[in-house]
């Protein structure tokens, strides 16, 4: 156990799960997506959706995708804010079967058309989990600096990756790998000890097989 345990993120308030939690999300959805957002459709599931108004949740997700941090003072006026930048976000209820009560999804738009679909849970203490990218059950926190690269599950495919981050003198702290089926689209979620360069960066997303590569800074 460490102090962040005991006494949880500095941040803007009210509520760790459902301020802190939800901005994180919105701000990793952001990351993942690229660019800026111009449309946003945004689903609370559970007590997400009970009292988002209430707890901010609805502000904290539009400041997280607006790449604002749990304790950015802006937060509060993240809603104004986002129509003034041209991000349109609408919020409604889902019901998602076997769900974290605190779950989101969002489905976000760039300004050149790229989409994408996230889905996450804030599970207490301003921690996450994501659960899923573009229908794709993943399963990471986000926690470190973590690579999210997209991919065809194809033989060889995971080793030139980690082959890559060993000439570079990167060590990986945990690795999943996540796929919809054999051959098909795929994700690895790579937490590393150490912040990968652009050079490198580069070179993973000319890999073959290698259809997107995102970094996700630590939120």
């Amino acid at each position: 156990m460490n102090l962040f345990d005991i006494i949880g993120p500095v941040m803007i308030g009210p509520s760790s799960s459902h301020t802190a939690g939800a901005a994180r999300i919105g701000r990793v959805a952001r990351q993942l997506l690229g660019e800026k957002p111009v449309k946003a459709l945004v689903s609370f599931h559970g007590s997400f959706e009970k009292t988002y108004q209430g707890h901010g949740t609805d502000r904290a997700v539009a400041g997280g995708l607006m790449d604002m941090s749990v304790d950015d003072e802006r937060l509060r006026r993240s809603l104004k804010l986002a129509g003034e930048e041209g991000l349109h976000i609408t919020f409604q209820p889902v019901h998602l079967r076997d769900a974290h009560p605190n779950t989101v999804v969002i489905d976000v738009t760039g300004e050149s058309g790229r989409r994408i679909v996230v889905q996450a849970a804030s599970i207490g203490g301003g921690r996450i989990r994501v659960q899923s990218i573009d229908g794709i059950e993943v399963g990471f926190s986000g926690d470190k600096t973590t690579l999210v690269i997209r991919h065809t599950d194809a033989p060889g495919a995971i080793a030139t990756v980690t082959q890559l981050l060993s000439n570079a003198r990167i060590n990986i702290a945990t690795m999943r790998v996540f796929r919809r089926e054999a051959g098909g689209q795929a994700i690895m979620a790579i937490a590393l000890d150490a912040m990968p360069d652009d050079k490198l960066l580069d070179s993973l997303k000319h890999l073959p097989n290698v259809t997107d590569v995102t970094l996700l800074k630590q939120i």
